[in-house]
C-alpha cells in the first residue's frame, strides 16, 4: 500500500478531533491554498463546531500512519453562521426545501500529494453512513476542481453558484444531495 492511500478512516469524536484540531488545520490550509496564519482562527472555530448537535469528524490515515484527509459536519440550525449566511445566498423555497433535517458538511480536505487516490470518496461514504439527516449541503470554491467533481459523481446538486461568504475573495458554490449518500461512484 502507498503512502497515499487509505489504510484506515478512523471515527472521531469532538474530544478526538480537537486533540487533531492542529494537524487537521494543516491539512485545511495546504488543501485550500490559504496562508499558514489561518489555520490558528479556522482551528478556534472548528473548536466551537465540535460543540453543536450531531457534530461528527473522520480522519484518513496513510499506511505510515500519517493523517491525510480530514472530514466533519454536525446539524444544521438556525443561528449558526453558514446556514444563515445560505439561507440569505438561495430563495425560500430552496431555503425551506434543503436547510430543514441538514447534515452541514463544514470541512473536508484531503493533502494535495494525496488527492485523486481514493481517500476522499472514503471520508465522504465513511461520515455519509447512518447519518440521521434528510439532506447534506456544503459549500465549495465555484471553479473545476477535485472536490467539486468528486461532489459531482456524489450526484450533490447546484442550490447557489458564484457566492461570497465574508472575508472570502472566491465565490464559493452550495450543494446539496439527499441522504442516503450511494457508496458507488
Amino acid at each position: 500500500m502507498s503512502a497515499t492511500t487509505v489504510a484506515r478512516i478512523e471515527a472521531w469524536d469532538a474530544a478526538a478531533f480537537d486533540a487533531r484540531v492542529r494537524d487537521v488545520m494543516e491539512i485545511y490550509v495546504a488543501a485550500m491554498g490559504y496562508p499558514a496564519s489561518a489555520a490558528n482562527q479556522r482551528g478556534r472555530a472548528a473548536h466551537g463546531q465540535a460543540t453543536f448537535p450531531g457534530f461528527t469528524a473522520r480522519g484518513a490515515y496513510d499506511a505510515t500512519g500519517r493523517l491525510v484527509g480530514f472530514c466533519y459536519g454536525y446539524r444544521s440550525e438556525q443561528g449558526q453562521w453558514w446556514h444563515e449566511l445560505v439561507r440569505k445566498a438561495v430563495d425560500e423555497p430552496t431555503a425551506d426545501e434543503w436547510l430543514v433535517d441538514a447534515f452541514e458538511l463544514s470541512e473536508f480536505h484531503v493533502r494535495p500529494d494525496a488527492q485523486a487516490r481514493g481517500i476522499g470518496r472514503s471520508l465522504l461514504v465513511s461520515l455519509a453512513d447512518g447519518l440521521p439527516h434528510r439532506t447534506m449541503m456544503l459549500s465549495t470554491p465555484d471553479a473545476d476542481t477535485r472536490a467539486m467533481r468528486l461532489y459531482r459523481r456524489f450526484g450533490f446538486q447546484d442550490l447557489a453558484r458564484d457566492h461570497f461568504f465574508p472575508g472570502e475573495a472566491r465565490p464559493f458554490a452550495i450543494l446539496g444531495r439527499c441522504l442516503p449518500l450511494d457508496a458507488a461512484p
